[in-house]
């Protein structure tokens, strides 16, 4: 016997446990809690100042780490 040979059998019972799923997943969905406007912290971009381009990467700034630990999406290493 094969998975599908009951619904293939009973038309109008697989029809109505079609809609009674669809039903409950409808109901389901407007039940879940869902904010229209959800608080979202957005990134910024940080001035460090005026600095050259080949001597950043000989000193980086000593804030930085400072202000990696301020911002909750990036962890310390």
């Amino acid at each position: 016997m094969n998975i599908s040979a009951p619904f293939i059998a009973r038309p109008v019972a697989t029809t109505l446990l079609t809609a009674g799923i669809l039903l409950v997943g409808v109901i389901a969905f407007n039940v879940l809690p869902v904010s229209p406007l959800p608080q979202v912290d957005f990134p910024t971009i940080l001035s460090l100042g005026p600095a050259c381009p080949v001597a950043v990467p000989r000193s980086p700034h000593p804030q930085l780490p400072h202000r990696w630990s301020a911002s909750s999406a990036i962890s310390p290493a």
